[in-house]
């Protein structure tokens, strides 16, 4: 049974983008590179999600399961799978961000292209 994964809104993250204390702070894309290449936010890693299995071995490593992690997709719904696969790596503090960056160009900064 999956528990339910923590969510924050693109306000929330906009505010955190805005913050001087970000470095505190994991910013994961996982949408594909031709989708970045449309639209992006500044800040954010990409690890796609359909190349899970390629990177999966160096997840440990270059993220630190212990730091607030934000993840990133165009709605939300593969970030939400991203968020419980990295919980059950032994995250602590991961959290989706509702409405993805669909949401984010469309309430916080409509400079971002829709697709």
């Amino acid at each position: 049974m999956n528990q339910p994964i923590a969510e924050t809104t693109v306000e929330e993250l906009a505010q955190c983008l805005l913050s001087t204390g970000r470095h505190n702070i994991q910013l994961l894309d996982v949408r594909e590179p031709q989708e970045i290449a449309i639209a992006r936010i500044d800040g954010f890693i990409n690890i796609p999600l359909s190349k899970v299995a390629q990177w999966s071995e160096e997840v440990l490593s270059k993220l630190d399961p212990h730091m607030e992690t934000l993840v990133l997709c165009h709605h939300g719904i593969r970030s939400a799978q991203m968020c419980q696969w990295l919980v059950s790596q032994g995250f602590t503090n991961v959290k989706n961000i509702a409405g993805g960056i669909h949401a984010y160009s469309s309430l916080i900064d409509n400079s971002i292209p829709q697709y």
